[in-house]
């Protein structure tokens, strides 16, 4: 039996999470839930999965979340600070960490698990974007595992799982669904609303990842995160566009082989082989069948309808302060985004603005990757 820490447990990843160890309650005991607000959700998630702890950030909602839980003789813990959750990946009880917390507040949580030495699968991608070098040296002078959990990131190691040295590799492909506006001519983005751009024609996600996934951004943070994962230099990163999001990602090998792992359109896939690797389990999804589909389809992406793919490939070059950059303006950019204070084009022009200013700054410990992430918050904000 493994004990698991679910961080992100009310979002998309984490209910799935949650939804395939239902299928394996002999393999997988929940310790812990985290989650941001969501006091609701969480509440029913720990009647149902009786975690020994229960981490609310959100203070007031927290005590609604403790009293509830009171009425129904639970003998779940309920705790509500940063602390706590940075404490309880490192309880020595723990097998397994999922970090899906949205955005660069994973970043404490993963690096920490990791320094613990527990199995990590990685949904937060910006722990990577933000902080990569730093994790993976510490994934080096440590007994973790960091398993990726991304769709893409996924397939890219399962297609590796043969593979004896990088060096037999030529390239990785990531494929991208081209999100809700992959049509739309210049002229139309710059009119989309945000109540269009949360409308993925393929995925179910957050509203910050439907986003990303308009812009193209997330493709390009991905292109960050395999960087890391995979050692991968980014001429050696290729992104497709792939609409039926069938083929999630692919590898080419020096002698022209393309391996590509397919897969139906369900996180629950990824999660499991994240959970259960190096073995494979049951996922709970529906099986792949590919006589529905008419063909699959290829195509390079527009890095001129869709800039913010390339500022992903920029920052990359840059180095570590340009990518902290690049997240930190772009999750405050978005923010802006869906309140419906900037129009969608202005998010490419202030995360460039960003990188411009804080790109070229060093890094060399964890509080330069926290201390550039807060000013350039606070340089994004007073652009806004």
């Amino acid at each position: 039996m493994q004990n698991v820490v679910i961080l992100g447990s009310t979002g998309s990843v984490g209910c799935n999470t949650l939804e395939v160890i239902k299928y394996h309650r002999d393999k997988y005991k929940v310790t812990a839930l985290v989650a941001k607000s969501q006091h609701d959700k969480l509440f029913y998630q720990c009647i149902e999965f009786e975690p020994e702890y229960a981490i609310l950030l959100d203070k007031d909602g927290a005590k609604n979340l403790a009293y509830k839980l009171k009425l129904h003789n639970s003998s779940t813990k309920v705790l509500t600070d940063v602390e706590s959750i940075n404490w309880i990946v490192q309880l020595s009880n723990v097998d397994i960490v999922m970090s899906a917390i949205v955005g660069s507040q994973g970043l404490l949580p993963t690096f920490n698990a990791i320094r613990a030495g527990k199995k990590v699968l990685l949904a937060n991608k910006e722990s990577l974007i933000t902080g990569g070098k730093l994790l993976m040296q510490e994934l080096q002078n440590s007994k973790a595992e960091l398993i990726p959990v991304d769709s893409e990131h996924s397939a890219i190691f399962q297609c590796l799982n043969g593979a004896k040295a990088a060096s037999f590799l030529n390239k990785i492909v990531l494929t991208a669904s081209g999100g809700p506006f992959l049509n739309f001519s210049f002229e139309e983005l710059k009119n989309v609303t945000p109540e269009n751009a949360v409308k993925h024609p393929n995925w179910s996600m957050g509203k910050k990842i439907s986003v990303d996934s308009s812009t193209l951004m997330n493709k390009g943070l991905e292109v960050i995160e395999a960087h890391w994962l995979f050692n991968m230099p980014s001429n050696k990163i290729e992104v497709l566009i792939h609409p039926q999001s069938i083929i999630h990602s692919m590898v080419e090998y020096i002698d022209g082989s393309v391996i590509a792992q397919l897969g139906s359109i369900d996180m629950k896939l990824p999660i499991a082989y994240a959970l259960s690797y190096p073995k494979r389990i049951e996922s709970g999804s529906k099986k792949l069948d590919l006589t529905q589909f008419n063909g699959l389809t290829f195509a390079k992406p527009d890095t001129i309808r869709f800039p913010c793919l390339q500022l992903a490939f920029d920052a990359l070059n840059l180095g570590a302060a340009a990518t902290t950059a690049l997240n930190a303006s772009n999750e405050m950019a978005v923010a802006a985004f869906l309140n419906k204070h900037i129009q969608f084009y202005d998010i490419n022009k202030i995360v460039d603005k960003a990188i411009d200013k804080f790109g070229t700054n060093s890094i060399h410990e964890i509080e330069d990757v926290i201390h550039i992430d807060n000013i350039v918050r606070q340089y994004t904000l007073n652009l806004l």
